[in-house]
């Protein structure tokens, strides 16, 4: 991969520049993902099928990205299950970031998605359009935003020019995208993110971001 980041750095102008390469991987399957349940800071542990999709995902970004050297994960134990095979396949520890949790989703926890538009209908409805808006309880995906970016920038710091998996949750991901994109918020609701799936951002010291690889699941079957 060390050949098209050079080219990437010489057609944008950047010459020999590393950029930090963020792998960002998605959580294997919960019991709530089953039943398309809101899952923010509740903590289910991975099903057989997420444990299975965790594995897929480890061999996959050892295999494709064997300079990684750092792993980290959400608080939450879904992400944290699916973080440990890759830091075993990379031959890595699993740091820890709270930064980089899933939404609250307050009292929508646990609900499906009619079920909480049937409990605070004039709520859910304005969330769906509004990121300033939070679930009765919970936290916006404005708030989200400001953590989210605040973690990144941290995490930049500490590992600048090296390559690193984060293992995460739907918002947070399509958090960093927004934000590698410079796009705004319709991308939240407009991006799909598959379980266990990878995306990939090279993130430059000046600034400037490449989005490499956006949900791939090919290493699934």
């Amino acid at each position: 991969m060390s050949g098209a980041s050079d080219a990437a750095g010489a057609w944008t102008g950047r010459g020999a520049a590393v950029p930090t390469r963020v792998l960002l991987l998605r959580h294997g399957q919960s019991p709530l993902s089953v039943d398309r349940r809101y899952s923010g800071r509740g903590n289910p542990p991975l099903t057989e099928t997420g444990q299975a999709q965790a594995s897929a995902a480890a061999a996959s970004v050892a295999a494709r990205y064997p300079a990684a050297s750092v792993v980290v994960s959400s608080p939450l134990d879904r992400a944290r299950s699916t973080a440990v095979p890759v830091a075993s396949a990379l031959g890595s520890g699993v740091e820890i970031d709270e930064g980089f949790t899933e939404t609250d989703f307050g009292g929508w926890e646990g609900l499906t998605f009619r079920e909480a538009a049937e409990r605070d209908p004039d709520v859910h409805r304005a969330w769906l359009g509004d990121t300033a808006v939070a679930p009765p309880g919970g936290e916006s995906f404005d708030d989200v935003g400001t953590r989210v970016a605040a973690a990144l920038r941290e995490l930049l710091a500490r590992h600048a020019g090296t390559t690193v998996v984060l293992v995460s949750h739907v918002t947070p991901i399509k958090t960093i995208l927004r934000l590698a994109l410079e796009a705004g918020p319709p991308l939240l609701y407009r991006l799909h993110l598959d379980l266990a799936c990878l995306s990939v951002v090279d993130f430059w010291d000046d600034g400037g971001a490449s989005v490499r690889l956006v949900n791939d699941t090919s290493y699934l079957g």
